[in-house]
Formats: C-alpha cells, sequence, structure tokens
C-alpha cells in the first residue's frame, strides 16, 4: 500500500517531459505573441504615467511661480495705492492750507475795507456834524448880533474893539 501512494505522488519521466514540452511551447507563443504587446502596453502605461507625472509637477511649479507673481502684483498694487492715498492726503492738506490762507486773506482784507469804510462814514459823519454846528453858530450868532446890533453905538464899538486885537502886518 505504501508503495501505490508513492506512485501517485511521485511523476513519471514521460510526463515531465510532456509537461515540459507543452510549458516551453506555451512560453514560446506568449514570449512571440503576448508579451511583447503587455510589455509594449506596460512600457506606454509606464510612459503615461511619467508624463502625467511631469506635467502635474510643471502644473504645480507653474502655480507656485504664478502665485508669485500675484503676490508680487498684489503687493504692488498695495504700494501703488498707498501711494496714491498719500498723495491724496498730501492734496487735502495743501488744498485745505491754501483755503485757510486764501480766507484768512480775504478775511483780513475784509477786515481793512471795513475799518477804511468805518473811518470815512466816521469822517463823513463829524465833518457834516461840524458843518450842521458851524451852520447852527452861524445862525446863533447872527441872531445874537442882530439883537446885539441893534443899537448903532455898540455896533462901532464892536467894531473898533475888533480892529484894535487884529493886527496888521
Amino acid at each position: 500500500m505504501g508503495f501505490v501512494v508513492l506512485g501517485l505522488v511521485s511523476p513519471g519521466l514521460g510526463l515531465v517531459f510532456w509537461k515540459t514540452v507543452a510549458f516551453l511551447i506555451v512560453m514560446f507563443i506568449l514570449g512571440k505573441f503576448a508579451w511583447p504587446p503587455i510589455i509594449k502596453a506596460l512600457s506606454q502605461r509606464e510612459k503615461a504615467i511619467e508624463e502625467a507625472l511631469r506635467s502635474a509637477q510643471m502644473a504645480r511649479d507653474e502655480m507656485k511661480e504664478l502665485e508669485a507673481r500675484n503676490e508680487k502684483l498684489m503687493q504692488k498694487a498695495k504700494e501703488e495705492r498707498d501711494a496714491v492715498l498719500t498723495e491724496a492726503r498730501k492734496m487735502k492738506d495743501k488744498l485745505m492750507e491754501e483755503a485757510k490762507n486764501s480766507a484768512k486773506k480775504e478775511g483780513e482784507r475784509i477786515m481793512e475795507e471795513t475799518k477804511k469804510q468805518i473811518h470815512y462814514e466816521r469822517m463823513a459823519t463829524i465833518t457834516e456834524l461840524k458843518n450842521e454846528v458851524a451852520s447852527l453858530s452861524i445862525d446863533i450868532a447872527e441872531k445874537v448880533l442882530q439883537k446885539e446890533l441893534e443899537d448903532k453905538n455898540k455896533h462901532y464899538s464892536l467894531i473898533q474893539e475888533q480892529l484894535k486885537k487884529v493886527k496888521f502886518n
């Protein structure tokens, strides 16, 4: 019984030969017809994967470059904005200062004109008042003199008195 089991487990020399021949034929056929397209497909697949990886790396590099350019542009835009705002502030301050100076000069000019006008009106009022006082004085003197000079002797003595006071050169 031990012998029969051993015969089932150990192959015969003919079987090994034919299995080897069949294996070699299958290997030859696979080597001739199947493996080249499989290897070619695997090689193309490997190349496509490598190309995709290179493209992805290039895209990452381009994205980094674009981000760096974008950051530079943003920084430049911020600097330009700050420069414009600074210039606008300077211009506003300058305009405000000019407006203040102009208003101050205009106020001073108006004050001078007002002072001159007040002076002229005051002088005109004083002159008018003097004229009125002189007119009133003349009227009063005329009336006083008329009353006093009704007498001819008084009139003659007044003239003599005034002549004595006046010195002729």
